[in-house]
């Protein structure tokens, strides 16, 4: 809760899916940091999907910390393996919020079980302010994390994702700066594209 007691407003307007990262303390003692796309609308909420650490740590400890970022490798990192910090908002954090999160549905599809929560920010920060760009390549990486996660997985035509992937590739080769191109580096080691 903010100061005067009442929940913390978050520290960006969200619409849409508005990708984040979220950090989520394990029983390590460390901050897990992965994807998170929040829905907006009345009340925030985003889905996890699987027996994930994000999803037990959110059953374990009731919140996290959802960060807004900047840097494409810090987000295929977080997307495709296991990252894990001593401290919860991360360097590349322009903004965050400490959130309280409440399961409020759940179900399957295919065979994986998702969990939906309310996301409801009790404290956040700007860390930095900066002239927003719209870089082509960052958002090829985004969905090149998503295409990397669903390969192998039986929902899922994995020479549909490849071609995906292929393309996700040249739009980072023609749109990307160097920090793209290693996060695409780094979709490549963290999976079996």
């Amino acid at each position: 809760m903010s100061d005067e007691g009442t929940p913390a407003a978050w520290p960006v307007a969200l619409s849409g899916v508005t990708e984040s990262v979220v950090t989520t303390l394990g029983p390590n003692g460390l901050w897990n940091a992965a994807p998170l796309g929040l829905h907006a609308g009345e009340h925030v909420t985003a889905r996890t999907w699987g027996n994930t650490r994000t999803r037990r740590n959110f059953h374990r400890q009731g919140e996290g910390y959802v960060q807004f970022i900047d840097d494409p490798v810090v987000f295929a990192d977080a997307a495709l393996s296991i990252v894990e910090f001593e401290e919860p908002i991360l360097e590349s954090a322009c903004a965050w919020a400490r959130v309280v999160v409440e399961q409020v549905d759940a179900g399957s599809e295919g065979d994986t079980d998702w969990e939906e929560w309310e996301l409801r920010p009790s404290e956040s920060g700007v860390e930095r302010e900066t002239v927003p760009t719209i870089d082509r390549g960052f958002g090829a990486v985004v969905e090149a994390t998503v295409a990397a996660s669903r390969l192998e997985v039986a929902a899922y035509d994995d020479a549909e994702l490849r071609d995906r992937l292929a393309y996700f590739e040249s739009v980072v080769d023609r749109a990307g700066g160097p920090r793209e191109r290693e996060a695409l580096e780094r979709v490549r080691e963290h999976s079996s594209w």
